[in-house]
């Protein structure tokens, strides 16, 4: 009995050990390449906001983005699809040409105007960097898996600045209501080591204040529950326009680079329709205003069809960052209308309206107490709860397999 004991601690200690070289070795990798990234995309923001006619660009940026990988993206076109999808096969690769790909794909749409989010990006410089350092040390195949998903909670973990929620999103986006433990500790080592090299690089990241928390009550509990519902449709909503855009947009133009010229124009077209610039880019400024003062109401809808049609006709990025623009702008919206804190009921939007898109409500939760405190927990606990449940049956990534799959339906 005490041989056998011993034997576990010994066996215990080597993996541990193992995983800290590995995963500590992807955290450092992925940590660093999001720090370059998220410093680049500052400069490209910065450089836009300077610059209003590099948006007549658009067009032309679109367009290289889709040449470029029409000629070299090859399998790196289904960018975090293909991460997911070779952590259930593993019938494949990842290329390393991903993360350069990826990167500059991002920073072209955010320079000119492009409506899209960042996550993406990290996560899928993650995957490709953590696949070329599987191949190095000749990881076997139930390792690589593991390795993946390292990369994916690692770029996920740096990029927002929540270790803990990209721990858990690298476990929990491969199938919707279920998880997969066996990689916990290798997920939170690289995120966290991901996140102190971002840091250590001097990124820093944006915070937002969830303000007073209602006391717990039936009254406050059941407007919280009606808008965590609207939460769930909007992502819901978000969903399925964009995918319809990219069935309609792929069928429409044939040739990748005349789609995302085209849809260039028709983001410069809303531009001047509407009169203001507010949506391009990540949206930022949309969400500081959120937490300060009630939001319009249609500016959700915007920021859902300007993030839609983006990524619809072939830009790069993410969609994360849109959705929380979305989220808190229509918790904001919400507020006013419910009589509840602004600022409240945007920290849950934030986080809920993400959760029904990426059907991840753990992570949500997760990143919820680490980005506003653990106060209002119970409230973050039912926005992404309901927001999930009220979403549909389809998330964000493609390949995420869907809840039917696992239960063996």
């Amino acid at each position: 009995m005490v041989k056998e004991r011993q034997l576990d601690l010994l066996y215990l200690v080597k993996y541990i050990l193992k995983w800290l070289v590995i995963a500590g070795s992807i955290g450092i990798l992925s940590g660093s390449a999001s720090a370059f990234f998220l410093a680049a995309l500052d400069w490209v923001t910065e450089a836009r906001l300077h610059h209003p006619w590099l948006l007549w660009l658009l067009p032309a940026g679109g367009a290289s983005i889709s040449f470029l990988y029409l000629k070299h993206g090859k399998e790196a076109g289904k960018g975090n699809n293909l991460i997911i999808e070779q952590i259930h096969s593993g019938d494949g690769a990842v290329p390393l040409r991903m993360a350069p790909l990826v990167l500059f794909g991002t920073l072209t749409t955010h320079l000119f105007g492009g409506s899209a989010g960042r996550e993406g990006t990290a996560v899928q410089m993650g995957g490709s960097l953590s696949e070329w350092f599987g191949r190095l040390i000749k990881i076997n195949p139930l390792d690589r898996k593991i390795v993946l998903m390292c990369g994916i909670s690692s770029g996920f973990g740096a990029v927002f600045g929540t270790p803990l929620a990209g721990a858990v999103f690298g476990l929990e986006v491969l199938a919707i209501g279920v998880i997969s433990y066996e990689a916990l500790l290798p997920c939170f080592i690289a995120s966290f080591v991901g996140h102190l090299v971002t840091t250590a690089w001097g990124i820093q990241h944006i915070h937002y204040a969830i303000g007073d928390i209602p006391p717990l009550d039936w009254l406050v509990m059941t407007k919280v529950i009606c808008a965590s519902v609207l939460f769930g449709l909007s992502a819901f909503v978000f969903i399925q326009l964009t995918r319809k855009l990219k069935q309609l947009f792929s069928k429409w133009f044939a040739n990748p680079v005349a789609k995302s010229a085209i849809g260039g124009l028709l983001v410069i077209a809303l531009v001047y329709a509407l009169g203001t610039r507010d949506y391009l880019g990540l949206g930022i400024p949309l969400i500081q205003h959120a937490f300060q003062e009630a939001a319009s109401p249609a500016v959700f809808l915007f920021k859902t069809l300007f993030t839609a049609l983006t990524l619809g006709t072939g830009f790069q990025g993410g969609e994360v960052t849109p959705l929380f623009v979305i989220g808190s702008t229509l918790g904001s919206a919400l507020g006013g209308l419910l009589h509840l804190s602004v600022p409240f009921l945007a920290a849950i939007g934030f986080v809920s309206v993400f959760s029904g898109a990426a059907k991840t409500p753990i992570a949500c939760f997760i990143m919820g107490i680490e980005l506003f405190g653990s106060e209002g927990a119970i409230y973050l606990f039912i926005g992404c709860l309901i927001a999930f449940l009220c979403s549909g049956r389809n998330g964000i990534y493609e390949s995420q397999r869907p809840l039917a799959y696992r239960m063996g339906k």
